[in-house]
């Protein structure tokens, strides 16, 4: 199993209980993310949690030395992600997910915020929390 991790994922692994542990477990086995997963890491943790730009760096250093080196973006991708939001109806963010994922030919895509089972062109979306509260959100 080739994973794909969402933002969800990486703001998850920062913090504490039982989503954190669950996120942190599923980055230490390895998987694969993308340039966006990064800059949306990135807004929420200035944006939402008030993080300082030094310990928003540390964070994307740990989460750095667990994954694959991030997928760029292209414009490609860009084309593919808004013919699969008009189809899917799916936000152009989460379009943009899926294409990342399904490009690098992963089969999994770890994620809170799309359907849980869903399938796009044979990649999976798995809510690794659906058994879990649903406290905690970001």
């Amino acid at each position: 199993m080739k994973p794909f991790f969402d933002t969800n994922i990486i703001v998850y692994a920062q913090q504490a209980g039982p989503k954190a542990e669950r996120a942190r477990a599923l980055l230490a086995a390895g998987g694969l993310i993308s340039v966006q997963v990064l800059n949306e890491f990135t807004n929420v943790a200035v944006r939402k949690q008030g993080r300082d730009w030094e310990a928003v760096a540390e964070a994307i250093e740990d989460v750095l030395a667990l994954v694959a080196p991030p997928i760029p973006l292209t414009l490609e991708m860009h084309e593919a992600a808004r013919k699969l939001a008009a189809v899917h109806r799916l936000s152009f963010y989460d379009s943009l997910i899926v294409v990342a994922a399904r490009d690098a030919g992963c089969d999994v895509l770890y994620s809170e915020d799309l359907q849980n089972g869903r399938i796009f062109d044979g990649l999976s979306i798995v809510d690794p929390f659906a058994d879990l509260s649903s406290g905690n959100r970001r």
